[in-house]
């Protein structure tokens, strides 16, 4: 699957709706399958109303969308949105561990026996241990 690239605007309402506890948890819910917005109030002490209002703000942001089934209007997550968000993350998530594995590998070979780093500290140790 291609993933349009996504803009600055698309990331900043889907963090901002994801900013919410509520919201996240109905994105977990929705995770398991889609849901009226009567089953998406249950685990809630907030009116239906409320939840209403914070799937119109997931639905802004495009994470989830509605469809009419008869008489049913069950909100469904749009995982393609999720996986969009997630290849951002994962660009600077990658960097930053390319960074990390290339200072691994300089702080091994500097404590490596044999190397410069090694040496100076033995002899640091032994000048310590005459005096």
């Amino acid at each position: 699957m291609i993933l349009s690239p996504v803009s600055d605007a698309d990331l900043d309402r889907a963090f901002a709706a994801l900013a919410d506890p509520v919201r996240r948890a109905i994105i977990a819910r929705l995770s398991r399958g889609a849901a009226t917005v009567n089953e998406l109030a249950e685990p809630f002490e907030i009116s239906k109303q409320a939840v209403s209002k914070h799937i119109q703000v997931l639905e802004q942001a495009g994470l989830v969308s509605r469809t009419r089934d008869a008489q049913r209007r069950p909100v469904h997550l749009e995982a393609a949105r999720l996986e969009a968000m997630t290849a951002w993350i994962d660009r600077y998530r990658l960097a930053a561990e390319q960074r990390f594995r290339a200072l691994d590998a300089v702080l091994e070979h500097s404590t490596a026996p044999g190397s410069a780093g090694a040496t100076t500290q033995i002899s640091t140790d032994d000048k310590e241990q005459q005096s």
